[in-house]
């Protein structure tokens, strides 16, 4: 499996933002979000091809009970389902952020899902070129449901950039079953602070109006776009 980074910090977004936390982030993915802010994952993926057992050994060293698999797109690796049994085996707590456009029976305890709108698609990004292939993959219901099933608690983590999104958001989350306000999470877009906090108080008063979660970028506001942090 490419690794792009592993790292000890906290964790910066959705239900378990601010838990201290090992990120393991693969390299590559099968979409190309305009926005994207891991784009040596993505659009030019870089890493280093590591083990199951190298990967498990990095991770034990640090003391954290908290695992995060992201990427990319970690289900599109062969080893996702063997390393994150791995995980799990060792007593640790596992979220796995995906996309939500494939599926695979990895076990965690949470599935961060993070269904990408119409806003990541890269119509002016490489000339287009990806444009196409994006949309066709970027949402797929059945995937995002047979997670919502199968896992043991999930999150449905919206990045938002204008008010537009939040139509969208309502004919994703009406097709799905089993989801509450509450499980749904809007994350402003932005790699700046300065950014996310322009974009901050009309995302709040959305929440208050729907029932969904405000989800801070916590990693933002503390570091900055770094890798590692």
């Amino acid at each position: 499996m490419k690794i792009a980074e592993l790292f000890f910090s906290i964790q910066g977004e959705g239900k378990l933002a601010g838990v201290p936390s090992v990120f393991v982030r693969c390299s590559g993915c099968n979409l190309r979000c305009t926005w994207c802010d891991t784009p040596y994952t993505s659009w030019n993926p870089q890493g280093e091809d590591q083990t199951i057992e190298q990967i498990d050994e990095q991770v034990k060293a640090f003391p954290a009970h908290h695992v995060v698999l992201t990427g990319g797109e970690p289900f599109i690796m062969g080893d996702i389902v063997p390393l994150a049994a791995a995980i799990r085996a060792a007593g640790r707590h596992l979220t796995i952020e995906t996309a939500a456009t494939v599926f695979a029976p990895a076990v965690m305890d949470l599935a961060s899902l993070s269904p990408k709108l119409s806003n990541s698609t890269p119509h002016a990004r490489d000339s287009g070129r990806r444009a196409a292939a994006h949309e066709r993959q970027r949402l797929r219901i059945d995937v995002i449901q047979k997670f919502i099933d199968t896992a043991p608690d999930f999150q449905l983590k919206f990045v938002v950039a204008t008010e537009t999104d939040l139509d969208e958001i309502a004919v994703v989350v009406a097709q799905l079953n089993h989801v509450q306000p509450a499980d749904v999470l809007l994350m402003p877009e932005g790699i700046d602070a300065p950014t996310l906090a322009s974009r901050a108080p009309w995302i709040a008063e959305a929440c208050k109006r729907t029932g969904y979660r405000y989800c801070p970028r916590l990693h933002v506001e503390l570091w900055g776009n770094r890798r590692g942090t």
